[in-house]
């Protein structure tokens, strides 16, 4: 396939059959979005700063400033810089040493908080954040949490799914920001109206009602604030796993299924295993998996 552009290659990423569920008549497919440039926020970066550009709220030359710890960061790299912005992103310590390579090879300022404050590396992103566009005239903040081209970026995701299977029962996605999953399902369910929505989620995030811990390990989903993407009405049933469920799970993904994966890719793929057993025969489940494994080397990937 040729592409004009880096950011026209975005999406149109493998539908994969699992080796899940076969002997009981279930299919189960996984989404590799893994597989775009850097990872699924390539999708949400592309359309939040296009449509900037398209409205004017982002102007060439403007700087772009986000908050992220993963691959919403390498996203608004990716796209930013391919359009010539200046893009500074705001981090904390957990930012893993192969997107810090990344995010500085692409020529991206990388702030780094070095504290908590009142909830936790968030809200001490969000203060840093704020100071940057203060500092910055002119800067564009693309708010994935609260800004509607988050989940509106999945309509092609959904898109691409009904194109390759028609129908389907049961839609499984890991939830940060709340955009992938409930942008997807929202779209989705204009053609499949008994669609099935289940959120994953890790123990310690106050996503669905949990308390907040922050000092979970988990990364790329749970989150200690609610963010105004989440519409928690679309999800139907959400699961919870914990630092070694989800660091196990990851493994099994890359073994059993030859998928490395990060730690959000192995939550779904937990899950799936789990809904796969317990499906009804002729059921097909499809699981949206986020992102790549190399950032994990060093941490989940490391028995050490």
């Amino acid at each position: 396939m040729l592409f004009d552009t880096v950011t026209d290659a975005i999406g149109g990423t493998p539908l994969v059959r699992l080796r899940l569920g076969e002997a009981r008549g279930v299919e189960v497919y996984a989404k590799l979005e893994l597989q775009n440039l850097f990872a699924m926020k390539d999708r949400v970066a592309r359309n939040i700063l296009l449509e900037a550009r398209r409205l004017g709220t982002l102007k060439p030359g403007d700087p772009v400033i986000e908050s992220s710890s993963g691959t919403m960061a390498l996203g608004v790299a990716l796209v930013g810089r391919s359009l010539g912005h200046e893009v500074h992103i705001v981090t904390d310590p957990r930012i893993d040493p192969v997107t810090l390579a990344k995010l500085r090879a692409l020529g991206c300022r990388v702030h780094v908080v070095e504290a908590m404050t009142s909830h936790g590396w968030q809200s001490a992103r969000l203060e840093r954040l704020a100071e940057l566009l203060a500092e910055l005239p002119g800067a564009f903040w693309p708010q994935q949490y609260t800004n509607p081209d988050n989940p509106g970026a999945y309509r092609t995701l959904a898109g691409e799914l009904l194109a390759d299977l028609g129908r389907f029962d049961t839609l499984v996605g890991a939830v940060g920001s709340g955009g992938s999953l409930c942008g997807t399902a929202r779209a989705l369910r204009e053609s499949l109206p008994a669609l099935h929505v289940v959120g994953v989620d890790c123990v310690g995030s106050a996503l669905f009602g949990q308390p907040d811990v922050p000092q979970r390990l988990q990364s790329g989903l749970g989150n200690s604030l609610l963010p105004k993407n989440l519409d928690r009405t679309l999800v139907d049933e959400v699961h919870w796993l914990n630092d070694h469920e989800a660091f196990a799970a990851t493994w099994d993904l890359a073994r059993e299924q030859q998928i490395f994966g990060g730690n959000t890719s192995g939550s779904v793929y937990r899950v799936l295993t789990g809904l796969a057993a317990l499906a009804e025969p002729g059921s097909r489940i499809v699981g949206i998996l986020p992102d790549r494994g190399d950032r994990y080397a060093d941490t989940v990937y490391d028995d050490e």
